[in-house]
């Protein structure tokens, strides 16, 4: 089957099309954009810039995917945006490539659902199977682990990273990065435990859940220096890989510090 394009769409001659890719009325498709097969562009959306996106993606009407980055610093380098497969991007959301400030590339996973609104901002790291909800507005450098969902109306500060499988309440602000399986919320975020709902909704056995909090309790208890319980559920838990990755989490280099709960469960 051709791609079918609609006769008031502006698409390219450079532009590469796979096999049954859809562009809607109105859509606007520059010269170094690859659309991967089955791609559809419902109507008004601009894809621009040196920007990739994978198969079956769908994005929505009037999105703005691929232009330069909002970044003073940016004065023109040949960045990209990389975008997955099988995305749905919805209505007003906003998605900008990479800068030499960082690795040049803004990259996005596969099987996400970004809603209403949403921005992406320059150099930011976005893994797969991801919900971000209305609003939400990532700024440049941030780091997103697969299966995180983010909140609607939150914003994360530059150079965050959350971790896969954590979760971020409505309308918070986070300033500091999100352990792998925790929650956080508030105006400015506070680490409120781990996402039970979302471990076991996907599908996480009931004792490995019953292992992540014996072990966030011990990490996060009064006692003693953090470094010092770091080291102890690093010991006690040495064969359990979720554990595990929470200790290499916090342990990898970071410059915005980490959501710290107000007290433990």
């Amino acid at each position: 089957m051709a791609c079918i394009i609609h006769p008031t769409a502006i698409v390219d001659p450079a532009a590469k099309l796979g096999v049954d890719v859809q562009i809607g009325p109105l859509c606007f498709v520059g010269p170094n954009v690859e659309l991967g097969d089955r791609m559809v562009l419902k109507s008004h959306v601009s894809v621009d810039g040196r920007t990739k996106i994978g198969e079956e993606t769908v994005i929505f009407p009037f999105a703005s995917i691929g232009q330069d980055p909002q970044d003073l610093k940016y004065h023109g380098e040949p960045s990209e945006l990389i975008v997955g497969a099988r995305n749905k991007i919805r209505e007003y959301v906003t998605m900008n490539p990479g800068t030499e400030g960082d690795q040049m590339t803004t990259w996005v996973g596969d099987d996400n659902l970004f809603m209403v609104g949403v921005h992406v901002a320059h150099d930011c790291r976005v893994g797969s199977k991801i919900v971000i909800a209305n609003n939400v507005a990532l700024a440049g450098h941030v780091h997103v682990g697969d299966c995180a969902v983010i909140g609607g109306l939150s914003g994360v500060h530059q150079f965050v990273k959350i971790g896969h499988h954590a979760m971020v309440g409505a309308m918070s602000m986070v300033a500091a990065d999100v352990i792998p399986y925790g929650l956080v919320m508030g105006e400015r975020a506070h680490l409120g435990g781990l996402n039970l709902v979302g471990l076991e909704r996907r599908g996480f056995a009931k004792e490995d859940i019953n292992t992540l909090r014996r072990a966030y309790r011990l990490l996060f208890t009064p006692e003693g220096t953090f470094a010092e319980r770091l080291d102890e559920v690093s010991r006690s838990f040495s064969a359990h890989e979720g554990v595990q990755n929470i200790i290499s989490f916090i342990r990898d280099e970071s410059t915005r510090g980490l959501c710290m709960p107000k007290s433990v469960e």
